[in-house]
């Protein structure tokens, strides 16, 4: 069998430059989160999501082994909360480090990098001279999570936003 040509679709070049197979179940998954980088999901909201979104449905398992290999491979960032619940989504390919705010109460993780502003360049510095002494000592495939946990503003003051309410964005 011939081998298939070079594909010019952004998403089947990930998964291949990645080793990956070029599957409509990986190019569903790899999409979608691409196009919901701020966002991070669960394994039910992201099944959930796929199933809104699309008329075909990724059964439980099929969607475990596939987010389990584009972690793997580096194309989704994976989160273990305070509740030891996974979070998925798309790792931008220019970060080193994803600083992020874990709220304990709601669960809900939000981006810090716009509220980090100027301090954000330190830290990316910072992740950067870190992965490059690890390299150079051996380690290989890594990536950087700086979490901060807490009481986030809403649950604070009691104040629900209205996302936390209805779930996770369509």
């Amino acid at each position: 069998m011939a081998p298939l040509p070079p594909s010019t679709d952004p998403i089947d070049a990930l998964l291949s430059a990645h080793g990956l197979r070029r599957t409509a179940a990986a190019r569903q998954v790899l999409g979608w989160l691409l196009a919901h980088p701020e966002t991070s999901y669960t394994h039910a909201q992201l099944q959930a999501a796929l199933a809104d979104d699309t008329d075909a449905a990724l059964d439980r398992v099929t969607l475990y082994r596939l987010i389990d290999r584009l972690t793997q491979v580096g194309l989704l960032l994976c989160r273990v909360d305070s509740q030891r619940v996974r979070r998925y989504q798309a790792m931008p390919t220019s970060v080193h480090a994803i600083p992020h705010f874990e709220c304990q109460s709601c669960h809900r993780d939000s981006p810090l990098a716009g509220a980090l502003k100027a301090n954000a360049h330190d830290l990316e510095k910072a992740a950067q001279t870190a992965l490059e002494a690890l390299k150079a000592l051996g380690y290989q495939g890594m990536s950087m999570d700086f979490a901060v946990r807490g009481v986030c503003v809403d649950c604070a003051t009691g104040v629900v936003a209205p996302e936390v309410a209805a779930g996770p964005a369509a």
